[in-house]
């Protein structure tokens, strides 16, 4: 609906145009024209020509129209504060309205250069255009972009920040163009408030790209299971936690002696989640308002890509095999290791000030960089004590040599050892993080059969993602599609398995499954700058000032992640090159300054 209502705005807005241009003698038709219409009004207000190809940018031309209807507001002769902000805020109408107003008299721009405005000559004006350049570059180009999550240490890590380019496999069309500048799904410093309107939406739509997504690339797309979210708990799956409840609620039943089948304990997770004002089972906070988002508003994740379509994918006591062929280990993957001491080597427990658990000697965990997030105590007895640390290999081998270490032996969790949180979440799958599968992975055009042992396999792909959303339900021993029994499917995009390189510290397709080509944004390409938080090292990520002089070991600065373009997670430092640069375009534009300096003298 609101689609068609846009539509109307712009033919109404083409109508005013063409009686504005009648005015200025200008043919009425040009007016109906796309773009070319823009051109012709763009020569008429003494505006630079291109003005009319940011009108083809969706969600900036919304922008952009505003700024024309500014402008032919007070071309027009309508130059009062509340016809500039009907002409800015709503064109379409002012445009019909000035088109049918006899006393809207052609003037031009050029009396209000005269004694311009100083707000709007030193600050509106290029405000508005540098926020329209930055929404087209970050819109269709690259994007700054923060790693949140330890998912992929240690290839990229907490507190990287770099760019993202968005033309690597296509940028593409934001669906949903009415949004605040430069935001993203919410309002600057708001936690919950939407940043977009879905009055209108686009179809999904991607530009041509420079390749496709490959084996082990490193891919930012937007995150599948962010479809719905639950506002006061952002940090987990809404879905996931539905699962949880399930299982609290199954636990406590058993306690007590009582029997109810699967679909009770659906329907109970679904109540629970369906009023704000019940309690978090984890925190005992309200869970909040449950809200929809669209695809291209869904937080962004960033993993690497370890299953293409087409893939037969498989994990073997934690080693990925892709067609039965095992896949070389990212060179700074991490696992969990049992390490074995005859003392207390990492310390006790302690909670730390965020509420995580840890282990008292942090001094200890900092010199290794093992986040003191992802370690604990896994068992102890009189004579040994076991932690649980999660750190690269190369690191596993250096703790070997500390004294105490009796052993370290990396962890890994069982064949057919079911985990309910483990995508596809059916017993009749007992996977877990270390053995998965073996999956096939979508891929456009590939037909399967369709059976009540796979569906929930598939059942998000056919009801939500392929073709837009619809009803699969079982009914006895038969699979319907809309009411229709089916025996097969035919996927109508390309499907991706995408996994963070902290193999047992990462939320990714191994708990909610295939990434559609459709949610793919693009590819981390460089790192500008690095830094610790202080949650993950508590003693070299503590301090700002002092840490400038020290070294990325002993500081909060990684320096040696500044300026560093990525290769597949590998960084690579472009930092002579980049000093060199800019060196050469401050002496060219000093030059430059020297010459034109010369010229006006003589």
């Amino acid at each position: 609906m609101g689609n068609i209502i846009f539509l109307v705005l712009i033919v109404l807005s083409f109508i005013g145009l063409s009686k504005l241009f009648i005015k200025t003698n200008i043919a009425a038709w040009k007016a109906f024209v796309p773009i070319y219409n823009f051109y012709e009004l763009s020569k008429l207000l003494n505006k630079p020509w291109w003005w009319c190809l940011i009108m083809i940018v969706p969600g900036v031309n919304i922008l952009m129209y505003g700024v024309y209807g500014f402008n032919v507001s007070r071309a027009f002769n309508k130059p009062a504060n509340n016809d500039l902000i009907l002409a800015s805020i709503l064109p379409y109408i002012a445009f019909l309205k000035l088109g049918f107003d006899d006393s809207a008299k052609f003037v031009g721009l050029s009396k209000f250069e005269l004694e311009p405005s100083k707000f709007v000559k030193n600050w509106l004006d290029p405000i508005i255009f540098a926020i329209i350049a930055a929404s087209i570059f970050r819109g269709f180009f690259i994007e700054a972009f923060t790693i949140p999550t330890s998912s992929l240490e240690k290839s990229l890590m907490v507190g990287d920040f770099l760019f993202v380019n968005k033309f690597a496999y296509g940028a593409k069309i934001p669906q949903t163009p009415m949004s605040f500048p430069l935001a993203h799904h919410t309002l600057p410093l708001t936690t919950s408030t939407k940043s977009y309107l879905e009055w209108i939406k686009l179809p999904y739509y991607r530009l041509p790209g420079f390749g496709t997504v490959k084996n082990n690339d490193i891919v930012v797309f937007n995150y599948p299971d962010g479809d719905s979210v639950l506002l006061n708990m952002q940090d987990m799956s809404y879905y996931n936690y539905k699962r949880y409840v399930e299982k609290f609620k199954k636990e406590d039943d058993v306690k007590y002696n009582i029997k109810q089948p699967a679909s009770y304990y659906k329907t109970f997770a679904i109540e629970h989640v369906s009023n704000p004002n019940n309690p978090n089972m984890f925190t005992g906070n309200p869970v909040g308002k449950v809200v929809a988002r669209p695809v291209d508003k869904r937080d962004n994740y960033v993993k690497r890509c370890v299953g293409i379509a087409g893939d037969k994918f498989e994990i073997k006591d934690g080693e990925i095999f892709i067609s039965d062929t095992k896949q070389e280990m990212p060179k700074n993957a991490q696992h969990n290791y049992l390490v074995k001491c005859s003392f207390r080597v990492f310390g006790d427990y302690i909670k730390l000030p965020n509420g995580r658990p840890s282990l008292s000697n942090l001094a200890l965990l900092d010199k290794y960089d093992i986040y003191a997030t992802e370690v604990m105590v896994a068992a102890e007895s009189k004579d040994s004590i076991i932690y649980r640390l999660n750190m690269p290999r190369h690191v596993a081998e250096e703790i070997k040599k500390i004294p105490n270490v009796i052993s370290v032996t990396r962890e890994i969790e069982p064949k057919g050892k079911y985990e309910f949180s483990i995508f596809p979440h059916s017993p009749t799958y007992p996977w877990n993080n270390d053995n998965y599968g073996p999956l096939l992975i979508p891929k456009k055009g590939q037909t399967v059969k369709i059976d009540t042992s796979n569906i929930c396999i598939y059942q998000k792909i056919m009801d939500t993602y392929d073709d837009g959303i619809h009803k699969v339900t079982v009914n006895g021993s038969q699979v319907m599609l809309d009411g229709n029994p089916i025996t097969s499917y035919t996927f109508k995009q390309d499907y991706y398995f995408m996994m963070g390189d902290n193999r047992h510290n990462s939320a990714d397709s191994r708990s909610w499954g295939f990434v559609p080509f459709d949610h793919v944004v693009g590819s981390p390409f460089f790192v500008w700058l690095s830094v610790k938080y202080e949650d993950n090292n508590p003693i070299s990520g503590a301090s700002f000032i002092k840490s400038l002089f020290k070294n990325s070991k002993e500081g909060k600065y990684r320096w040696d992640r500044f300026l560093c373009y990525v290769d597949d997670g590998n960084l690579h430092s472009v930092k002579i090159p980049f000093l060199i640069v800019v060196a050469l375009i401050w002496g060219a534009s000093k030059l430059y300054k020297k010459r034109k300096l010369k010229q006006s003298k003589t």
